[in-house]
């Protein structure tokens, strides 16, 4: 296992695709991230784990947008979008999964996914002309409803769903965008167990396509352990683990910080 700035930090020579710099964010008294540098390439599966309060979620909404630093940096590419608001980073490739669901509710099943089918063909937002126009972004949406296995409930309002179907949806949208950058945030929390390989199957064969970067956050070290190539530790908002899942899940200041184990046991 390395440290911060490890082996993954120098694992090519190319640019990464996505840079954080010292990101950091205060809120009051409280720095809910501290400081957090890291890398991250194309191909490549990170996921992002620690306890409860560490600040994975604050992490992924200062890199997606959701949130504002306090200070460092985001880049992409290359390129600073630190002070980009969160649709100008979407439209730049990186895509957003919620812990809780960002649904349109009172539109149906695949009303919402033809709403991201159009976003990333930029078709406009006229809704209704633009569908009865457009038959191949109806035929796109229910290509990724069927990827999830919501089809048959196309015809369904999105606040009708249960939560599981609800977060399988709001998959579907992801898919939809088509970004560089898929982040999932704890993607099967909610799910029964027959629901939860739908997700996971996904996540592997979006990793299995080789020129996409994806960040996760999952408490399951089942999941972490089956899908990772990487793994970052956030604890009290700082960077304290980066490396290969076997080192870092046995390392002991993830088996004390992460698991609550004591690193003298």
């Amino acid at each position: 296992m390395q440290g911060p700035g490890g082996v993954f930090q120098q694992m090519s020579t190319a640019h990464p695709i996505l840079e954080t710099r010292g990101l950091t964010v205060r809120f009051g008294g409280h720095v809910a991230v501290n400081g957090v540098s890291c890398k991250f390439h194309p191909g490549t599966l990170t996921a992002i784990v620690g306890p409860n309060g560490a600040g994975k979620t604050t992490y992924f909404n200062l890199i997606s947008g959701q949130l504002r630093s306090s200070n460092g940096q985001v880049l992409l590419y290359g390129s600073d979008i630190t002070n980009d608001p969160a649709p100008v980073r979407t439209s730049k490739g990186i895509g957003r999964a919620f812990q809780l669901t960002n649904l349109f509710p009172f539109l149906t099943v695949l009303e919402n996914v033809r709403l991201a089918v159009q976003a990333h063909a930029k078709a406009g937002l006229n809704l209704f002309s633009i569908w009865t126009r457009h038959v191949e972004l109806t035929e796109k949406a229910e290509h990724y409803l069927g990827r999830v296995g919501l089809v048959e409930r196309r015809a369904a309002l999105a606040s009708a769903l249960s939560h599981g179907d609800q977060r399988k949806l709001e998959v579907a949208m992801l898919l939809a965008l088509e970004p560089d950058i898929f982040m999932f945030d704890e993607p099967t929390a909610g799910m029964s167990v027959d629901e939860v390989p739908v997700i996971l199957d996904l996540i592997h064969e979006i990793k299995e396509q080789k020129d996409k970067t994806i960040l996760l956050v999952e408490h399951k070290m089942d999941v972490v352990r089956s899908l990772s190539d990487r793994i970052i530790v956030l604890h009290q908002g700082e960077l304290v683990a980066d490396g290969i899942p076997a080192e870092v899940i046995s390392s002991p200041i993830v088996q004390e910080a992460y698991l609550g184990v004591s690193a003298s046991a």
